[in-house]
């Protein structure tokens, strides 16, 4: 598993008895879980029996887990997918995964600092930019980031 691995849900608690676990989603919902068979989970594999829509997020079967006192300890465990497991992506498009870890630099080439972690709030993707002293600041993906495929490019008007 040495591939990088993108977080899709982390397990939330368990579901009733049978060994069920409900999920807090971190994909764009059921059928991103769906589309894969096998999750890996602390550095073991699970693999998806079912899923479906259940308190705010999912309800997921998985079959190495049979009973509520294994899906219990499951709580709080992430739930990975190698990154070339997921679909291609169209021209514009990118997973929020690919951001994070990038450099953040200015057009003229002045470094910002790391990509640390994108966000939605409902009107658009936010990157949160770390500097090198450890203080962050947020930027609009649009209209102020330019993604190319080895760092962003902050417009200079949001670079302070």
């Amino acid at each position: 598993m040495s591939e990088r691995q993108v977080t899709l849900a982390a397990v939330a608690g368990a579901h009733g008895v049978g060994g069920e676990v409900r999920l807090k989603l971190f994909a764009e919902g059921l059928d991103s879980l769906k589309r894969h068979k096998a999750f890996f989970a602390d550095g073991r594999a699970l693999t998806l029996k079912s899923v479906r829509p259940g308190g705010g997020g999912a309800i997921a079967r998985f079959a190495e887990i049979c009973d509520r006192n294994a899906a219990e300890g499951l709580r709080g465990t992430v739930l990975t997918v190698s990154r070339s497991a997921l679909p291609p992506l169209a021209p514009g498009e990118y997973y929020h995964a690919d951001l994070i870890g990038l450099p953040c630099v200015t057009a003229g080439g002045r470094l910002l600092g790391t990509a640390v972690l994108v966000e939605n709030f409902g009107a658009g993707d936010i990157v949160e930019i770390e500097r090198q002293d450890g203080s962050r600041f947020m930027v609009p993906v649009k209209p102020a980031i330019e993604i190319e495929a080895e760092r962003l490019v902050v417009d200079e008007a949001f670079a302070e």
